[in-house]
C-alpha cells in the first residue's frame, strides 16, 4: 500500500509549503483518506491520486485543521465524476463511508455544500457516521480500530469521547496515526508491532516521544513525526537530530507530498 502525505502542519498560522494534517492510503480496494486539512483534495489531485477511487474517510476529531479540507474534498469529488465520461470508472451508485466523531460539525458541512450549484446533487451515497472505539472498519482487506484520547478532555457522563487515534492494519502492515493526544502514553495500546507510527508535534517534544518509545521497548519498525507544532516548523533538520540520537534512522519528519511504501 502506498501512503501519500497531503498536510503536515498543525492548526497555527499559514506556513509555506504545508497545509494541515491529512494522509491519503492507496491499495488495489480503493483510496482511503485519514483526517482532512486544508487543501487535501488540490494536493492529492495534482499527485495524481485518483478521488474516484475513494472508499472510506476517517476524520480523528472535528478542529478545523482536521476537517477544513473535507467539504472541499467531497465538493470536488462529485465534479470529478460529473466530467467522467465512463460512468464505470466513477463514483455513480457507489458509496463513501464517512466515520466522524460528532455528526453536527458535518451537518453544517453539508448544509454549506447545499450552498453550492446544484444543491450539492449527487448520484452515489456519502454514509456518514459516528463511532466509538474499536474496529470501525473492515472492509476489503482493511481494518480501521479507533481508540479514544483526551485531547479534547474527558467527556461528562454519557457523553461519548471526541478524540481518537488509529491503528491501520492492511495488507500484513500496521500503522498507528495518533491524530492529537494528551499524552503519548494513551497510545500505548495501538504500538506493538507497528511498521509506521505517525505522531503528531503539534502538542508533543521529539525527544519526549522518542524517549518514551525507546523507555517502553515499543516495537515501532519507523517513527515518522507528522502535524508540526512550532519546533519542528522553525528547525526541521534541528529536531530530526534530536530525534535520531535517541532511536537513530528510524525517524522522519513528514513533509508535504512525501510518500512511503509499506
Amino acid at each position: 500500500m502506498k501512503l501519500t502525505c497531503l498536510g503536515t502542519c498543525s492548526g497555527t498560522e499559514p506556513m509555506p509549503g504545508r497545509h494541515h494534517v491529512s494522509f491519503t492510503i492507496e491499495r488495489p480496494s480503493g483510496v482511503y483518506w485519514f483526517d482532512a486539512g486544508e487543501c487535501c483534495s488540490y494536493t492529492a489531485h495534482l499527485a495524481g491520486i485518483n478521488h474516484l477511487a475513494t472508499r472510506a474517510i476517517f476524520i480523528s476529531h472535528t478542529h478545523m485543521d482536521h476537517t477544513g479540507g473535507l467539504p472541499n474534498l467531497l465538493w470536488t469529488i462529485r465534479k470529478l465524476n460529473g466530467m467522467q465520461k465512463d460512468k464505470s470508472q466513477g463514483m455513480s451508485g457507489k458509496t463513501i463511508k464517512l466515520l466522524i466523531p460528532n455528526l453536527a460539525p458535518w451537518q453544517g458541512m453539508l448544509d454549506m455544500l447545499k450552498g453550492t450549484e446544484g444543491n450539492f446533487k449527487i448520484d452515489f451515497d456519502i454514509d456518514a457516521t459516528d463511532y466509538q472505539d474499536g474496529v470501525i472498519y473492515d472492509e476489503d482487506g482493511l481494518q480501521v480500530m479507533a481508540l479514544h484520547n483526551a485531547h479534547l478532555g474527558e467527556p461528562g457522563e454519557g457523553q461519548p469521547w471526541q478524540s481518537f487515534s488509529f491503528r491501520i492494519e492492511a495488507d500484513g502492515k500496521c500503522i498507528v496515526f495518533s491524530g492529537d493526544v494528551k499524552d503519548v502514553r494513551e497510545l500505548d495500546p495501538l504500538l506493538d508491532g507497528c511498521d509506521l507510527f505517525l505522531m503528531e508535534t503539534g502538542h508533543h517534544k521529539v525527544e519526549d516521544v522518542c524517549g518514551y518509545l525507546k523507555d517502553a521497548k515499543k516495537n515501532v519498525a519507523r517513527l515518522g513525526f507528522i502535524h508540526h507544532g512550532s519546533a519542528i516548523l522553525e528547525a526541521p533538520d534541528r529536531e530530526l537530530a534530536k530525534a535520531k540520537a535517541i532511536l537513530g534512522d528510524k525517524v522522519f519528519v513528514a513533509d508535504d507530498g512525501m510518500t512511503l511504501e509499506l
